[in-house]
């Protein structure tokens, strides 16, 4: 069963939001969804970038090419 969810836009998030929903075709129930689920997806990736650091860090993994060229 899906959550209703109620929040509160100020006037210009608003009008962005219904110019996007026209551009688009899209409801802005899927905008907002498709957004938070970004958002959410970026937080807990940065969350566990944190918790992996220290031990990358031990490894020599100081940069994104280091785990790339380690992984590929």
């Amino acid at each position: 069963m899906a959550a209703t969810v109620t929040i509160r836009l100020d006037d210009a998030l608003q009008a962005r939001l219904a110019r996007l929903c026209t551009a688009t075709g899209r409801t802005r129930s899927d905008l907002v969804r498709e957004a938070l689920e970004r958002q959410l997806a970026l937080i807990e990736f940065v969350s566990a970038r944190r918790t992996a650091r220290p031990f990358a860090e031990r490894v020599g993994w100081l940069t994104d090419e280091d785990v790339f060229d380690a992984i590929s």
